[in-house]
């Protein structure tokens, strides 16, 4: 690895997830790794596939902002559903994370012989590159890479793609947990609906 392709990331994490079970979605815990997958619909899942539960390929969606957490969330609906079973939440790194960096300014994906748009393309060509970073960067006993820093396709803005690596940094409890129709939540909802040009409502 060169200089530029492992970036130190200690900024505030934002995720949405939830706390009951609902039609869409399974409860978890805020500081939970899904093991279950890889799910098409997710960008970077790191499983190897078929399908199933791999305990050594759990993966962790965050955000760097509130307005990217709730536009990668609510990206399939098109609209911010503010309901009381999902909580918005933002936490810390205990230390800083070292993540892949695939943001505009790295030059890593051209020097493995794809585009630096590797982050734009579709779901599955990320998937299988994930698992390859994975595979190949983040297991053992001192891994390169605890995930990957990678432009929301929504927003640009950055996200945080974490393996299991990064769990030791994990704190106790997050900084920040609301429901979606908290006050505060519903005054952030609002703010990323406009500007997403998406609307918002209450559930």
């Amino acid at each position: 690895m060169e200089a530029g392709d492992l970036i130190l990331v200690d900024f505030p994490i934002w995720r949405i997830h939830s706390v009951r079970n609902s039609r869409r979605n399974h409860p978890t815990r805020w500081d939970q790794f899904r093991e279950y997958g890889p799910l098409t619909s997710m960008r970077w899942d790191p499983h190897p596939g078929p399908r199933d539960t791999f305990p050594d390929h759990g993966v962790y969606y965050g955000a760097g902002d509130p307005d990217t957490a709730f536009a990668e969330v609510f990206q399939g609906l098109r609209t911010i559903v503010l309901s009381g079973d999902r909580l918005m939440i933002a936490w810390t790194p205990s230390r800083p994370l070292r993540l892949l960096n695939l943001m505009p300014e790295s030059d890593w994906a051209i020097r493995q012989g794809v585009s630096a748009t590797l982050p734009q393309a579709t779901k599955a060509i990320c998937r299988s590159w994930s698992r390859s970073i994975h595979d190949q960067l983040a297991v053992g006993n001192s891994p390169q890479v605890e995930g990957i820093l990678t432009p929301s396709t929504v927003t640009g803005q950055p996200m945080t793609v974490l393996f299991a690596p990064a769990s030791s940094a994990f704190p106790v409890a997050p900084e920040f947990s609301r429901p979606l129709t908290y006050p505060v939540v519903t005054v952030l909802a609002r703010r990323a609906a406009h500007r997403l040009h998406r609307p918002y409502m209450a559930q």
